[in-house]
């Protein structure tokens, strides 16, 4: 079966940095765009960053231009986001999602499959 498995959560302090990934599994990783999205207590799922099939384009939301990186290794079905300058704004839930279209969406309806999330705390 498709797994998503997020990883690399935790605590970390204002302004500091943290990278959390998503290892796919039981599905052609390189057929799929994948996007990270986060969702804080209380909060609607929001988008947050994309990468499609090649990895040739990323998306961001604006809040995190400039401060979030995404990245995605096929050889080994893995996409990385790298998060830096964080701020408490960012603490939430984050998951990643796989689509078979290539179409970077900020709809959550669009992704096929769905991580169980990884809890980014950014708080001192």
């Amino acid at each position: 079966q498709v797994q998503l498995v997020e990883s690399g959560g935790g605590l970390v302090q204002p302004g500091g940095s943290l990278s959390v990934s998503c290892a796919a599994s039981g599905l052609t990783f390189f057929n799929y765009a994948v996007g990270w999205f986060r969702q804080a207590s209380g909060k609607e799922r929001e988008f947050v960053a994309g990468i499609t099939r090649s990895g040739s384009r990323t998306y961001y939301r604006d809040s995190v231009k400039g401060r979030f990186t995404v990245s995605r290794d096929n050889a080994k079905n893995t996409v990385y986001l790298q998060m830096s300058s964080l701020k408490s704004e960012d603490t939430a839930v984050y998951y990643c999602a796989a689509d078979r279209t290539d179409l970077i969406s900020g709809y959550v309806s669009q992704y096929d499959y769905w991580g169980q999330g990884t809890q980014v705390t950014v708080s001192s």
